[in-house]
Formats: structure tokens, C-alpha cells, sequence
């Protein structure tokens, strides 16, 4: 008596990957019309991070078409006390997204968690699968449970603090999963290795979402490469950064944790600390063991395609100088000043990053004047 076997989706993947499968291939418009991706063809993402440049990028990425939401993961189950760019750029496009004028009226404040992602994505989907109620994603607070459950999830879209990177992107990647990494794709340079190894070892994609080439400077590359401005030997990036606040030293006051926020999970591999919201949202930037400035946050986006431009053996730079000075006055009348200057070969030209202070200070403080205020123990970290 003949026999069947059942394979999920990953499975028939595999197997058709690996052998000499005869397969007919039917053009999606039969089944359900142009531009219809069948379920079995859309992409399941695992979505780690609900804050707000989560919730912004997850408000675009929703509508393609290719893709499916299938589960969310945060430490932070629902807050409004986060910090943006403004005070409704979040609730805007989450409430553009779903078509609905309304969403988050009640909301005093800036919303972010995972309660937050998961009532979008799910909302979303009730919307445009014409259906009263939609349930199919899932809410987690550690991503380790969702490696573990979610055997369907076939990317991570990883929008964690900074610290978090690394040690996503290796679990997910061990779990058979590709990655995502908004910025930077690891903290350090041994994680950055590890990283790199086990991509290598298990041959799952990466992508770093700010590696990528901006609206316009295609164009100056292509001139650049006509010679239209002869030989180019220097490039300055001049930055207005830092906007956010700066501690010169760790914050000290005792804070109790707030209520469904794990902060063991926000730690993550950093070394344990008391609790302070100090360490939250934009400012985790600004910690040694949890940011890396703004060389990190900026410069992955708009000094890379100035690598692009100039750095055509790919041997990155041979010499690095850097100079700075820190803050001498108050949180928000002062800014850390760098200047760094990166040296290549083949062919010769410099690279430098300069983020002058000064400026960056004026602009933080239209920053708290635009978002009303920061949170009060914020403002005391310092």
C-alpha cells in the first residue's frame, strides 16, 4: 500500500532545493488574480522589537504583499512613555496604515511594546483580509521562546536596542532563520565575528537595513565614477548628531522596575544593573556597554555609501585617528564632540567623520522643545 508524508512549507523548500524535483509551476494570477501571493509563497517574519522605529518601519513593511507578520516579541509589553522624533509620528503612521483616522486617540503620549505590535499587525490584517477579527500573531517578551515556538518564521526582523543585535541574529540564525538587522549588525568586533562565523556555517542570509544606497546617491556615485570631478581623494561626512541625551556618567538613582517590563530580557548579555529608565530608548546609545554613538547609529546609513564610492579592494581602512571631547557643560547645553579621520589604500583617499558638538546641542534642544518634555527622570540622569 502506497504511503504519503505530509511536509510543511520549509520541508518541501528543503527537498526541492536539494533534489531534482519536476515541478509545474502555475502562475499565481490563476489562483487569485494579479498581483495575489499565495500564502504558501509569502515570507513569515519574526518581528523582535516594538518601540518606536519598530512600530514606524513596521507600518511600511506591513503592506507588501510578499510578507507575512507572524509573530512579535518585546520586553516592554505596553508603555507611553517613549521618545521620537515627534510626539505622533508613531500613531500617524500606524494610524495610515490601517486606515483609521482614530487609532491611539486615547493614548497621552508615545505608545510602543508588544501589545502596541501585535493589535496593529493584527488589525491590519483583519482589514485587508476583508475579516471581522484576525488572531494568527503571536506575542512574546523573550525571543528565545520565539525561536523556539514559531517553527514557521522564516526571517527576524531584528529592531532591538543595539546590545541585542548580536546575540539575536546568532539565535536566530542557529534556528534556521535568516536575519534582518536594522543597525549596527553586531556591538563589538568578536561579536561582529561571531556573527559572521555562523552566517558562514549555516549559509542563512543577513542584511543590515542601513547598508543601502539613499535616494539621489546613486547618481553622485555614477559621477564620481565618470571622473566628472576628477580624482577624489577626500570625503567629509559632517553630522548633526547627538539629539538625544548624553550621561557622562551611569545613572544612580533607584527606580523600581515598571510593571510588565522585564529588564533582565532588556539587559540581555550585558552585565546586570539596577534599573534606570536612563538606559532606555534613544539614550541606550550613549552607554559604553550598550550603544556605540553615533558613528554606529548615524554612520551606518550615510557613510556607507562613501565605502561604496571609494573602497575598491573592499580591504577597509588601514589607519583610524580619532579625536573628541565630551560634554563640559549641561545635558542639553553641550554635545560630545568627535572627529575621525579613516585612511585607505587601493586607492589612496580619506574618509572623516565629523560631528562637531556644539551644533548638535542647539538641535537637541529643539528636539525637547518640539516633543514637549522628557521624561523627568531623564532629565535628572545627568
Amino acid at each position: 500500500m502506497a504511503t504519503s508524508k505530509k511536509f510543511n512549507r520549509r520541508e518541501f523548500i528543503g527537498s526541492a532545493a536539494a533534489g531534482s524535483l519536476a515541478l509545474t509551476v502555475v502562475p499565481r494570477s490563476v489562483i487569485g488574480g494579479p498581483g495575489y501571493v499565495a500564502p504558501s509563497d509569502k515570507l513569515n517574519i519574526g518581528y523582535i522589537g516594538c518601540g518606536t522605529q519598530g512600530l514606524g518601519e513596521m507600518a511600511s513593511l506591513i503592506s507588501n504583499p510578499a510578507l507575512q507578520i507572524v509573530s512579535v516579541c518585546d520586553p516592554n509589553k505596553f508603555t507611553t512613555d517613549y521618545v521620537d522624533w515627534s510626539i505622533n509620528r508613531v500613531r500617524d503612521s500606524l494610524r495610515k496604515a490601517l486606515g483609521d483616522p482614530n487609532w491611539g486617540s486615547g493614548y497621552k503620549g508615545i505608545p510602543g511594546g508588544r501589545d502596541i505590535g501585535q493589535e496593529f499587525v493584527q488589525k491590519y490584517y483583519a482589514k485587508a483580509k476583508n475579516m471581522g477579527t484576525f488572531k494568527g500573531c503571536s506575542s512574546y517578551s523573550d525571543y528565545r521562546e520565539l525561536l523556539e515556538k514559531e517553527k514557521d518564521v522564516d526571517t527576524i526582523k531584528i529592531m532591538t536596542p543595539d546590545h541585542l543585535h548580536a546575540a539575536v541574529a546568532i539565535a536566530s540564525m542557529k534556528k534556521g532563520k535568516h536575519v534582518v538587522t536594522h543597525k549596527p549588525i553586531a556591538n563589538r568586533i568578536k561579536e561582529f565575528r561571531a556573527v559572521c562565523d555562523v552566517a558562514r556555517q549555516t549559509g542563512l542570509g543577513t542584511h543590515l537595513l542601513a547598508w543601502s544606497i539613499k535616494p539621489g546617491y546613486d547618481l553622485a556615485l555614477k559621477w564620481i565614477k565618470e571622473g566628472r570631478i576628477g580624482t577624489l581623494k577626500e570625503i567629509h561626512n559632517w553630522s548633526n548628531r547627538p539629539v538625544w541625551p548624553q550621561w557622562q556618567t551611569n545613572p544612580t538613582e533607584k527606580v523600581p522596575v515598571p510593571k510588565d517590563f522585564d529588564w533582565d530580557l532588556w539587559l540581555g548579555p550585558l552585565r546586570w544593573r539596577p534599573f534606570n529608565p536612563g538606559y532606555l530608548h534613544g539614550t541606550f546609545r550613549w552607554m559604553m556597554e550598550s550603544g556605540g554613538g553615533q558613528i554606529r547609529d548615524r554612520g551606518a546609513h550615510v557613510m556607507s555609501c562613501a565605502m561604496w564610492w571609494m573602497n575598491a579592494d573592499g580591504t577597509g581602512p588601514v589607519e583610524v585617528e580619532a579625536t573628541g571631547e565630551a560634554p563640559q557643560r549641561g545635558l542639553w547645553d553641550s554635545a560630545v564632540k568627535i572627529n575621525v579621520k579613516y585612511t585607505f589604500k587601493n586607492p589612496d583617499w580619506v574618509l572623516t567623520w565629523n560631528q562637531p558638538g556644539e551644533p548638535a546641542a542647539i538641535w537637541a534642544n529643539c528636539l525637547k522643545k518640539a516633543l514637549g518634555h522628557w521624561p523627568p527622570s531623564l532629565t535628572k540622569a545627568n
